[in-house]
């Protein structure tokens, strides 16, 4: 079966793919040994331990904050941009702090969201982002769940990289190592700023 591409957001099945996120990631990395959960792609990439203070970071900065924006001020006010790289200040937490706390922050986005009881004319509703311009409100709702399934990507592409050289011509067949090299190709292009700066907001 295959799923349009223009279709709607579901605002059943988005929220209820957000709230399998937390307990997914927890089940796979909550005792990942420290040389998975600490690696990366190279200089200016991210390791896992730095996906989840993003996934966090957006949490508090981000959906929430944005769909309230949108719903108070439309078009007439721009969204605050949003700092993709504010989790490289923060102090070092451990894996199990780091999936405690945004279990915890998105909980409290959901809640958020069910409480404002958004029908599907709301999804049409507009607001203006600082880069893109004019935004539906659906599309925003859209990107989140969009957001969740790219650091998933992220996290296991990061960890099969390590297995490069151990997989041996299997490289060849394996997607996922494949992606992999070439982010390394790119390296500069995603993920590079490391303090906030105009390319580092959205």
């Amino acid at each position: 079966m295959t799923t349009s591409s223009t279709a709607a957001f579901d605002l059943d099945l988005g929220p209820a793919t957000l709230r399998r996120t937390p307990p997914m990631l927890d089940a796979w990395l909550r005792t990942m040994p420290s040389t998975l959960l600490e690696c990366d792609e190279g200089d200016g990439t991210w390791s896992p331990l730095v996906v989840l203070g993003h996934l966090i970071e957006g949490e508090r900065h981000d959906w929430i904050p944005r769909v309230r924006h949108l719903l108070e001020h439309g078009e007439a006010v721009p969204f605050a941009p949003f700092d993709r790289f504010s989790q490289l200040r923060a102090p070092a937490r451990s894996v199990a702090h780091l999936l405690d706390e945004f279990a915890a922050c998105r909980a409290a986005s959901l809640d958020a969201l069910s409480a404002l009881r958004l029908s599907a004319a709301d999804l049409d509703r507009r607001g203006r982002h600082p880069e893109f311009g004019a935004v539906t409100l659906g599309q925003h709702l859209a990107t989140w769940v969009a957001h969740d399934f790219d650091h998933v990507v992220q996290i296991a592409r990061t960890m099969a990289n390590t297995l490069r050289g151990p997989v041996g011509p299997w490289r060849a067949y394996l997607r996922v190592i494949r992606d992999a090299a070439a982010v390394a190709d790119q390296r500069g292009v995603n993920n590079t700023a490391q303090t906030s700066t105009p390319s580092a907001q959205r």
